[in-house]
């Protein structure tokens, strides 16, 4: 295995330049309590067609991230203060409102987790989905229901007809998280970013929602950004898998090899999280700690002070991306341990 670092995203197919392309972003909060540093020189590509789930906890900098890429993150206090979120090669972040405005929805769209305060409550549903067919492709009232219609059924909520003219709050989480992808897909974007499209949904349903993007993927040959903190969601769906962590990538790969064996601790720490069901009636597995304080984030690797592994250079020196193979990244000065190889010297990683 090659051991020197590595910073690139993950290249595209050969030949292809990939849909999107984030290069070193950065975003910062500006607080009265100090700038946290929430994202910090992130960098992944998706291609068209491909799924990239983006994982990791709760204040990781998944959403912040995809807010930047969409241009709704809310300034202030949010600044993006470095590097290109390039769409079809062009840089997005150079780009005027009006410019962004134009993009979102008909050629880039996101899902929202909390499907209920996402969606107006004092709109039908219908008028809410006609409004990208008026807004966008100048559609009168009655082809943008007809249009509606048509989206509602291909999402698969019964009796389209009937249900047009009810509110957000008369759904259920499931079908309101449903009418969330038909807005999504509504001007067939080239891609789509679902932030925890998954969230407060049970489990079957959960499913059902994961099938259907997975669908409508391969039917309209869409990139996908999946954003999550739950790596057995996205087993099924995902080509590749990134893994944040207090802003920054920690690991990149293919979806198959991070399972059988991933090359970061936190990678691991959320595997070994996952309930399992040979394992019932035993404790479930809790990463030690909590994430730093982004207005704070500790010298050295952000997750030392977590780490099983951390060791005194870990403590003083921030390691890049170290490629542990063609496809594979990891944030680790001590991947090869981490991935199950045995330890390089520590000067040699």
């Amino acid at each position: 295995m090659a051991t020197s670092p590595q910073t690139a995203p993950q290249d595209a197919p050969a030949g292809e330049a990939p849909l999107l392309d984030v290069r070193n972003l950065h975003v910062e909060f500006r607080t009265r309590e100090g700038v946290a540093k929430a994202v910090n020189g992130v960098e992944y590509a998706v291609s068209a067609g491909e799924t990239l789930a983006v994982l990791g906890e709760s204040g990781s900098g998944k959403s912040v991230t995809a807010q930047a890429i969409m241009g709704i993150l809310d300034s202030p206090p949010g600044f993006v203060t470095g590097g290109q979120v390039l769409f079809h090669g062009q840089d997005l972040l150079t780009l005027g409102n009006e410019q962004r405005r134009r993009i979102r929805g008909a050629r880039m769209a996101m899902i929202f987790q909390d499907a209920l305060s996402s969606l107006n409550p004092v709109l039908s549903v219908g008028d809410q989905l006609g409004e990208m067919f008026r807004v966008h492709r100048g559609l009168s009232r009655k082809e943008s229901r007809a249009r509606a219609i048509e989206l509602m059924e291909r999402v698969r909520i019964p009796a389209a007809r009937e249900r047009i003219k009810q509110y957000p709050h008369q759904f259920s989480g499931g079908m309101r998280q449903r009418v969330m992808i038909a807005m999504a897909i509504a001007l067939e974007p080239e891609l789509i970013i679902a932030d925890e499209p998954t969230t407060a949904l049970d489990v079957t349903v959960q499913a059902q929602v994961m099938d259907l993007l997975a669908e409508l993927r391969h039917e309209f040959h869409m990139g996908l950004i999946l954003i999550t903190h739950d790596l057995g969601v996205v087993a099924d769906v995902a080509d590749k898998i990134a893994v944040m962590y207090a802003g920054r990538i920690v690991e990149t790969s293919p979806v198959h090899p991070i399972y059988a064996a991933p090359a970061h601790p936190y990678t691991k720490g959320l595997l070994h999280s996952i309930p399992r069901l040979d394992q019932k009636g035993r404790e479930l597995y809790a990463i030690r700690g909590l994430p730093p304080n982004l207005l704070h984030i500790p010298p050295g690797c952000a997750f030392n002070p977590r780490c099983p592994l951390a060791r005194e250079r870990c403590r003083v020196e921030e390691p890049p991306l170290y490629r542990v193979d063609e496809q594979r990244t990891s944030a680790c000065h001590f991947w090869k341990e981490a991935i199950g190889v045995d330890r390089a010297p520590a000067d040699h990683p």
